[in-house]
């Protein structure tokens, strides 16, 4: 059926949170009560991306991308632009001084530098219909796998693409299942790594809420190229959307003779069971999440040997993570050629962050790799929020060390960020302004590892704790210069000694901001001075006594009881001060002040 306008509006994790699912029922009820209903399809789908400016509202044939928008907006949207053919000018996008909408969704700022080969589909097609995804030429090359090519020829596109693995390591992906599609053994087992860990990030997340059917082909793909016939997808059990949306498509998937016995008559068997983690950081490790798939508790063993030869069950494993996986539809279809054409030398493709932190245009980014952060945080994510200065950004997660602006020009890639102290990690990317402590961003870190450390191995059970104690003592004003060393010192130990990559990078922060941002430190120590103000510890609430208007607001709104007005003033309204050894350093004083009077210091 023809439809003279198609409404997209989004339905990620995000939008939904925020009365997404309210709007999209609303938009379904203003057309059937305008009687508009057979004008228009309207489509839940995957993330846009753009989370900064969301619920996004999106209707075609006119390209009107509307940000912001509430349930109630829904029956002007029908109204003005289905019935009428007119947009509504006052929720479209605006850029930053622009008094009208940009002329293209791909003419906004934020999707300019973008490529989207892994999220393709994501914000384009309904999740949920098998038929769209297949309409925009999903599972094309699964017909090749099938019927075209034997496994090695299968494997040696994949080389050509030089795609490497997302999850972080940056591992050949053609060598890792070439090594387990030689390893002896008729029984083989397919992983797909959904354990997506690290704070801030959820690129993992909405790839599978935005196109599930990409990340099962993939697995396909990669069970024929290997020889096996079985398949888990290791999810965290707080992913609600993302799993009802992959069961839907697994049943879709089965109901079109795409998994189970014979696909597609070709005689290859694979299906996919769905297997639920509880969210440990340390079952990102795949010998971890091994063990947690087999059903027991979540801890790496030593390597070798490798997964590849030894896996699940003691059989070999091939573990790819949802990005990677999601990329193999796309070099099967238009070729490993197509993919190496984009991304540097030694990194090829494009790569997905999550930006967030103190950015303009938080959101899901996906770029070529070779792109420069300044052009993710600047051109893309629009600079720092408020007028505030850059201060750092830290890719990797809890893995990855804090840059600083002299390296915002250098290219991403696996090598680059590596040599710069930092790592690719799965994607997450979050940015830092002036008001940022870095000692406290590394405190923070080194708190999450402490509690995901799974405590089998020393240099991790012991040296996260380590280090956390050392930060704590100099967030709370009692560090010395020689804990400094120490904190080097220990981190290099966990680098070289730790039994897995969580206790391996866990000191990445902390040696990074030594490091970059020594002079912090020592502020911290001489001075017992954070900068930032983030420090409780180090902190001083001041009232001007000049500025003071002597109106008590402070006084009454403080919990502890330790502001009175000053008794020595020959003012007519005595201005008030701070007992220090009483105060919480709460920043009540500071919130209340309506005069500039309180300082924070």
């Amino acid at each position: 059926m023809a439809y003279n306008h198609y409404i997209l509006t989004c339905g990620g994790t995000g939008c939904e949170s925020n009365k997404g699912d309210e709007i999209y029922r609303n938009l379904i009820a203003e057309a059937e009560k305008l009687g508009v209903k057979d004008q228009v399809q309207i489509v839940k789908t995957g993330c846009f991306g753009f989370c900064e400016r969301g619920p996004i509202v999106k209707v075609l044939p006119e390209d009107s991308f509307y940000v912001d928008i509430k349930p109630e907006d829904a029956a002007e949207i029908i109204a003005e632009q289905i019935l009428k053919g007119r947009e509504v000018p006052r929720l479209l996008y605006k850029g930053e001084g622009e008094k009208k909408k940009d002329t293209a969704v791909e003419d906004i700022e934020f999707y300019q530098k973008q490529v989207r080969v892994v999220l393709r589909n994501c914000g384009v097609i309904n999740p949920e219909n098998i038929d769209e995804y297949i309409a925009r030429e999903g599972y094309t090359g699964l017909e090749k796998v099938l019927f075209d090519w034997t496994p090695e020829q299968l494997i040696e596109e994949i080389k050509i693409s030089g795609l490497r693995g997302r999850g972080g390591a940056g591992f050949p992906t053609w060598l890792k299942w070439d090594l387990a599609r030689k390893a002896a053994g008729d029984v083989k087992y397919m992983i797909c790594n959904a354990d997506e860990g690290d704070p801030g990030a959820y690129m993992d997340r909405s790839t599978i809420e935005g196109d599930p059917h990409s990340v099962i082909e993939g697995m396909i793909t990669a069970g024929k190229a290997i020889g096996a016939h079985e398949g888990f997808v290791y999810i965290r059990a707080e992913y609600p959307l993302a799993i009802e949306r992959l069961k839907i498509a697994l049943n879709q998937a089965r109901d079109y003779g795409l998994l189970g016995k014979n696909i597609l008559g070709s005689g290859f068997d694979f299906d996919i069971e769905i297997r639920l983690g509880a969210g440990a950081f340390v079952c990102g490790e795949e010998t971890a999440l091994i063990k947690s798939v087999e059903g027991n508790r979540g801890m790496p063993v030593p390597k070798p040997p490798f997964p590849a030869n030894k896996g699940l069950w003691q059989r070999p494993t091939v573990i790819n993570n949802v990005e990677t996986l999601a990329n193999i539809p796309v070099i099967t279809a238009k070729g490993g050629a197509w993919l190496a054409a984009i991304g540097t030398e030694k990194s090829k493709g494009t790569k997905v962050f999550a930006l967030t932190g103190k950015v303009k245009n938080s959101g899901l980014v996906e770029v070529p790799m070779g792109t420069t952060l300044r052009e993710i945080i600047f051109d893309i994510g629009g600079g720092i929020k408020d007028k505030k200065k850059f201060k750092g950004v830290q890719t990797g997660g809890p893995s990855g060390g804090i840059l600083t602006e002299k390296v915002l020009d250098t290219p991403i890639d696996y090598e680059s960020l590596t040599a710069n102290g930092s790592m690719m990690g799965s994607g997450g990317m979050i940015v830092m302004d002036e008001d940022d402590c870095v000692v406290d961003v590394a405190r923070f870190y080194m708190d999450f590892c402490v509690d995901e450390s799974c405590g089998k191995c020393s240099p991790c059970r012991i040296g996260t704790t380590q280090l956390l104690s050392l930060l704590e003592k100099i967030t709370n004003g009692n560090g010395e210069e020689s804990d400094l060393e120490k904190l080097e010192s220990i981190g290099k130990a966990m680098t070289k000694a730790s039994l897995c990559a969580l206790g391996g990078t866990a000191a990445n922060p902390t040696l990074s901001t030594v490091k970059n941002f020594r002079e912090e430190y020592l502020e911290h120590i001489h001075d017992k001075k954070c900068r930032a103000g983030k420090c409780k510890h180090l902190v001083r609430f001041v009232i001007d006594q000049e500025k003071c208007m002597g109106c008590s607001i402070c006084s009454k709104h403080c919990p502890a009881a330790c502001i009175s007005q000053a008794t020595n003033s020959e003012k007519k309204r005595p201005p008030y001060q701070i007992d220090q050894s009483k105060c919480v350093k709460c920043g009540e004083c500071l919130k209340s002040c309506k005069f500039g009077a309180v300082t924070k210091g």
